[in-house]
């Protein structure tokens, strides 16, 4: 019994898992971070925002980026 009341739950937090995994994935892609990189420039060459926003974005921007080269590196020394 207790099984068949559990098993909604094991299901939320299974998605929930899979949810957080693509999340990762994406906030941690390369491509995806170099072409905010390159827009995020672009919006500053236009002056569409100023330059502590464009600093403080840059600055979260290459954290990612960082931590994504690390992941992959990690990855290949995995396999």
């Amino acid at each position: 019994m207790f099984k068949l009341l559990s098993l909604p739950f094991r299901s939320i937090i299974k998605l929930g898992e899979k949810i957080q995994e693509e999340v990762e994935q994406e906030f941690y892609d390369i491509k995806y971070i170099q072409q905010q990189l390159i827009e995020l420039h672009l919006m500053y060459e236009l002056e569409e925002i100023d330059e502590e926003a464009y600093v403080l974005r840059e600055q979260e921007l290459l954290t990612r980026y960082k931590i994504a080269k690390e992941r992959e590196k990690s990855e290949l020394l995995d396999e």
